[in-house]
């Protein structure tokens, strides 16, 4: 009884509310009431994962299987304002409930079997330690808990490289060069991977993992995102 109160206390004094609308959240609401999460902007990517705008994105920039995106970025939409969230205001509930969520979605469409590992595209270890957390990583998790696939910090972020907003996608891949590496504790070699990352512009970054992990034996690695679109 008395953890009922504190909990009904604690709502009172600090009333849970939706990132989206504001609305007070109930209890079996995490992070976004059910009416947003019904309104969010899914894409269909997942139904069609080998042909598909993103998969022309990194042509010929990696040898990657699947890509996908959980959400359509437009500016100033809900996707925008969730990537917000995530960077700046300290919310890894938030990203593995996105990951919850789309998870849920490819188990209906039995990708599960198809990865050995989640990898989620490492911060610099400076870039983490100042936001708290890895926003991919917590993505992952959530996605691991709904594929039932083991998540893996397989790569190492060993460089701190420059904001790449202004930079084509060719600078952007010469930037990522020699940027990530594996992880001494890793297994790679003959694996199949997810690699996850918040969001995807060029692609330059994930394919610039996706090839490292593939230079040192894994199978195939396949790509998802929180969104991606005309970033």
């Amino acid at each position: 009884m008395r953890l009922f109160l504190l909990k009904d206390f604690l709502d009172l004094v600090f009333p849970r509310n939706c990132l989206l609308c504001g609305r007070t959240l109930y209890d079996h609401e995490l992070n976004l009431c059910l009416i947003c999460r019904g309104t969010l902007p899914v894409t269909s990517y997942h139904l069609r994962p080998v042909d598909n705008d993103l998969t022309d994105k990194v042509k010929g920039l990696s040898s990657v299987g699947m890509v996908m995106a959980y959400l359509k970025f437009t500016k100033g939409g809900d996707s925008q304002k969730l990537l917000h969230e995530l960077k700046y205001r300290n919310k890894p509930k938030l990203a593995f409930e996105l990951g919850s969520l789309y998870g849920k979605m490819l188990v209906q469409q039995d990708y599960a079997k198809n990865w050995d590992f989640i990898v989620p595209v490492p911060l610099h270890p400076v870039k983490e330690k100042r936001r708290g957390y890895n926003q991919s990583e917590h993505f992952g998790l959530g996605l691991s808990e709904a594929l039932n696939v083991r998540l893996s910090n397989a790569l190492i972020r060993c460089k701190f490289t420059e904001t790449q907003t202004q930079k084509s996608r060719l600078q952007r891949m010469d930037n990522m060069e020699e940027v990530f590496q594996i992880s001494p504790y890793a297994q790679v070699n003959t694996k199949s991977f997810l690699l996850v990352d918040d969001v995807m512009t060029t692609g330059a970054t994930l394919c610039a993992c996706a090839n490292v992990l593939l230079a040192n034996g894994a199978k195939n690695v396949d790509l998802v995102t929180i969104a991606a679109g005309g970033y």
